[in-house]
This record gives structure tokens, C-alpha cells and sequence, in this order.
């Protein structure tokens, strides 16, 4: 008897949760007269694409190293806060034979390189923080804007982004590195060709141990520990993009489906801390850290499709960036192990020898055309020059990006609404919809060739 009475009472509480209806604390403010939606949007072809970078630490230096195997860009002008990394910047244009770039340094100078005629791309590498602010700040310049992840760090922010996208009809695109990785792109393309059938299901995580970089004062390190900083403040995933960008895509987020709600859950915070006390590391770094240790976010789409996004910096285990496909038809997973899973006989992986003749059958245009190059460049093993590749080659040619202001509005504002449920006791929240009801407009994620 009191099992059934727990049976029951667990029933009535799953049930409860279940029916408790979302809060929607992020008002979704209506498009303003005049402005429209850039779906799709296509600007003039560009015969060269002046390049100004923003932040020049280690992912700026990166994409240096990539952009001078671009004959199509050019590195016009480079900006950050330190002379000497600006410095290293341009010795790899020099190393390459490429003409030095105009130098910007010091705390507001970028603001004075966004307002150069001779560019059309502002490339952005700074602290999270920043991102947004920037972003806006260029395209108001007339730029084009790449910005890293996440692009924004609040609701607002992602309003801003896609308003002054929408008002000065240039491109936004956020630079997720991870949609364009060789295995996630391969599943894209099954699951655009239908081998999962419909897909119900995703998941997507970043969980990277970086207890040592959060501490580390040196170059090495977050300049100022900003990200240390940012931890202290962020109680749900302040970093949710790469584990969501690829899953979204394959589920056509604002592309026939939306985001509707989520709901996020986050463990207390003991990595950090026990990291702290084992080197000597005392005062205000370790006072409060708000990030717990381990961030479960879980979201529903408009149409009944589930989605897990997990976030972990502080604990002691393997790299792991979880990417899940489940459908009616198949499944596929990268990280702890790679592999597929296919209907017969989907209770167990396909052979090793399958799988490669999958992964070679499936293997995503972009990757056949340019993955060659991309693993002798680098970058992630190849996903970043991939990456920069295709802006470079849609900005040229006049073409719509592959991923838009909207993906990085959509995917970035997890960062805050995570964070208001878990502070709420996890409670459900909404998810504002960007593309201000034209989500269903498109059917189906397509690259522009």
C-alpha cells in the first residue's frame, strides 16, 4: 500500500510539473515600423573581404593563422587591448608575405577601426562580455559582423542583435566553430537524406576541465580572469552554443521548428572551490562562484522535440562536446564514443567498417570540397577553417550565411534564461521567439552555394 501511494504521489508530482506553465519574464517587443526580417538575407558580392579583428588572444591569433590561407580576405586592420598581441598578429601576415595590417591598441580604439571605409568585416575575439556590445556597435558602422561565442550574454542583448541586424541589413554571424566539425556535419547530412528518419531527439554538451585556465594570471590564461569572473556571476550555462549549434541546426531550428521552452537544473558548486583550496588559492577569486558544477538544461521545441544541453568546466574528466541524434529511424553519437545505430538492428552500433563507409558516403559537400585543406590548416582539426571558408565565400559571392542573427539570438540566450531557472528552482521559462513569428517561414536548413 504505500508503495502505490508513492507510485501515486510521484505520478501526481511528475504530473504537476509537467502542466506548470512556463514563465515568460523576457517580453518579445514588437518589430518596429520600417524594419524587416533578414531570413535569407543576400548583400552586394564582394570582390575582397577587408577583414578588422578585434582581440587578438589565442582564438584571435587562430583565426589569423587561418585567414592568410584565404586569398578572397584580406587582414586590413587588427585591435586589442595588448600591443604585444597585435604585434604577434601581424608577424604571421609578415611570416606569410602578406602586407602588415593598421594597428589599433588600447580600451576604445576599436570603436575608431569600425569606422574605417576599408572594411567589411568586423571579426570579434573578446571577452564574452563585449560581444554584443560590439557587435551592434559595427553593424550601426555598416559592417559585417563575426562574433564568437556565445554572442550575447542576456535577452536584451539578443533583441539588440537582431534589431540592428534587421535595420541595417547586414550580416551577423555568430562563429560556432563546432557546426562545421566533420562528424556533425556528416549527420546533418544523414539527417537531412532521412537516415534517422524524423528526428526526436538531440543532445549537445561542452564539458572541457578548465579549473586550471580559470585560475591562471598569465597570457596563457583568461586576460583579467575574466571568465573566472563570469562564472561568479552566471548560475546557469554561460556557454550553452557548442553543444546546441549543431543540434539545432539538424532540427531546423527557425527553419520549420522553434525553441519553446526550457528548463534548467544546476548541481552546487564544488570543483572550483576544492581546486582553489588544493593550490593556495585564496581571497576574492574564490569568495562566491554562483556556476555550479554541472548544468543540465533541458528544452522543447514548437513541434514536440526534446533537446539536452549539458555544461561542466569545473570537474575532473574527460573532454567530452556530447553530440546526439535520435530519430524514428536511427541514432548517432559522438563523444564518449563514436558511432551509428540503424533500424533493423538499431539495439547495437554498426561495425567499425560501416561506419566509415557511412561517414564517406554522408560526408557533407563542405567537407568534400574543402576538408582536405582544413585538416592541414587546423583549427579544431579543420572545423574553424571550415568555418571561415564559408563566411568568406557567401560574403564574396553575395550569398545568405549559414547561420544567421537569428541562430545566434536563439542559441545565445540560453545563457540568461538558464540562469533564471535555475535561480527560480527551476522552473520552465520561454523562450522568445526572434524571428518574431516567422520561424515556419523556412522549411528546411539549405546552404547557399
Amino acid at each position: 500500500m504505500k508503495k502505490k501511494m508513492f507510485y501515486a504521489l510521484s505520478a501526481l508530482l511528475l504530473c504537476s510539473a509537467c502542466t506548470t506553465t512556463p514563465r515568460n519574464p523576457f517580453e518579445e517587443p514588437a518589430r518596429p515600423a520600417g524594419q524587416e526580417s533578414v531570413l535569407k538575407l543576400a548583400c552586394e558580392p564582394l570582390d575582397t573581404v577587408r577583414v578588422g579583428f578585434i582581440g587578438l588572444g589565442a582564438r584571435g591569433r587562430g583565426a589569423i593563422e587561418r585567414y592568410v590561407y584565404l586569398p578572397d580576405a584580406k587582414v586590413v586592420a587588427l585591435c586589442d587591448l595588448d600591443s604585444v598581441n597585435v604585434n604577434k598578429a601581424n608577424e604571421i601576415l609578415t611570416s606569410h608575405k602578406l602586407p602588415a595590417a593598421d594597428i589599433y591598441v588600447g580600451e576604445d580604439v576599436w570603436k575608431e577601426m569600425c569606422g574605417r571605409d576599408d572594411i567589411d568585416l568586423v571579426y570579434i575575439c573578446t571577452d564574452w562580455h563585449s560581444h554584443a556590445p560590439m557587435a551592434v556597435y559595427a553593424m550601426k558602422q555598416g559592417k559585417h559582423v563575426a562574433v564568437e561565442v556565445p554572442a550575447a550574454m542576456t535577452v536584451a542583448e539578443c533583441w539588440d542583435l537582431v534589431n540592428t541586424a534587421e535595420q541595417t541589413r547586414r550580416h551577423c554571424m555568430m562563429l560556432e566553430n563546432c557546426c562545421y566539425d566533420f562528424f556533425e556535419m556528416a549527420t546533418l547530412n544523414m539527417a537531412q537524406q532521412g537516415l534517422f528518419g524524423d528526428v526526436m531527439h538531440a543532445e549537445g554538451a561542452y564539458i572541457h576541465d578548465l579549473r586550471s585556465y580559470n585560475y591562471d594570471t598569465t597570457a596563457t590564461g583568461y586576460k583579467n580572469m575574466w571568465r573566472l569572473k563570469a562564472q561568479k556571476e552566471e548560475a546557469g550555462n554561460p556557454y550553452p552554443t557548442h553543444g546546441l549549434g549543431p543540434v539545432a541546426q539538424i532540427l531546423n531550428i527557425h527553419r520549420g521548428d522553434r525553441m519553446a521552452t526550457l528548463v534548467s537544473m544546476s548541481n552546487a558548486q564544488k570543483g572550483m572551490h576544492l581546486y582553489a583550496a588544493e593550490h593556495g588559492i585564496t581571497g576574492e577569486d574564490t569568495a562566491r562562484i554562483d556556476m555550479g558544477d554541472m548544468n543540465t538544461t533541458l528544452i522543447r521545441t514548437a513541434k514536440g522535440k526534446t533537446i539536452m544541453i549539458q555544461h561542466d568546466v569545473t570537474s575532473p574528466r574527460p573532454y567530452n562536446r556530447i553530440h546526439m541524434v535520435s530519430g524514428t529511424k536511427g541514432f548517432a553519437q559522438k563523444y564518449p564514443l563514436t558511432g551509428i545505430a540503424l533500424e533493423p538492428n538499431a539495439h547495437e552500433f554498426v561495425s567499425q567498417q560501416t561506419l566509415d563507409s557511412l561517414l564517406k558516403v554522408y560526408e557533407h559537400p563542405f567537407c568534400k570540397e574543402i576538408g582536405e585543406k582544413a585538416r592541414k590548416v587546423g583549427g579544431h582539426g579543420g572545423m574553424d577553417f571550415i568555418m571561415d571558408y564559408r563566411l568568406i565565400h557567401c560574403l564574396k559571392n553575395g550569398l545568405p550565411l549559414d547561420m544567421d542573427v537569428y541562430d545566434a539570438a536563439e542559441w545565445s540566450c540560453l545563457v540568461e534564461l538558464t540562469d533564471y531557472s535555475v535561480r527560480n528552482g527551476s522552473v520552465p521559462v520561454q523562450i522568445p521567439d526572434f524571428t518574431r513569428g516567422e520561424w515556419d517561414k523556412l522549411q528546411g536548413l539549405t546552404f547557399a552555394e
